[in-house]
């Protein structure tokens, strides 16, 4: 059986090596906590990304009326 040797009394490589094997990896898991969006809470974003997929030219369904030049 080895005898007890206090951490500060280990040399510097030893102590490094200690710590080198306290240490752990999350092994691709992201720590940060996440949440889960409201549903029925107003995402700005959320209109932005399905015009982005279905195109710009429409919206709900219905094509979109461009006007190109001033009216007034």
């Amino acid at each position: 059986m080895d005898k007890y040797i206090p951490l500060s009394k280990k040399s510097k490589k030893e102590q490094k090596k200690y710590h080198e094997m306290q240490r752990h990896t999350w092994n691709g898991l992201n720590p940060v906590t996440r949440t889960v969006p409201n549903g029925k809470g107003y995402d700005r974003n959320k209109l932005k990304n399905i015009d982005r997929r279905n195109g710009r030219e429409f919206r709900n369904d219905e094509p979109a009326v461009f006007v190109y030049g001033f009216i007034g």
